[in-house]
């Protein structure tokens, strides 16, 4: 991938992370449906065809998702 890409693809991950959070912090969505949002985008990588670098990319994409997922948000606490 393109370093133009790399990029895209980090903000993209940080504003979805931030979205997510928010949701879950205010209270529109409980932790169990954030966690489900998150294992139907790993699902969706894991699950993806292709062949080569694009399936790759894939397994890579799943690989971070599960890894969100099993690891929580080591960097924001939960408000009191």
């Amino acid at each position: 991938m393109s370093e133009r890409t790399d990029c895209a693809g980090m903000a993209a991950l940080s504003i979805c992370e931030a979205l997510l959070l928010a949701m879950k912090d205010l209270q529109v969505l409980p932790e169990h449906e954030v966690i489900g949002v998150l294992r139907d985008a790993a699902a969706f990588h894991d699950n993806a065809g292709g062949t080569g670098t694009d399936a790759a990319s894939h397994q890579a994409a799943a690989s971070l998702i599960h890894q969100i997922i099993a690891n929580g948000n080591p960097v924001r606490q939960p408000r009191r």
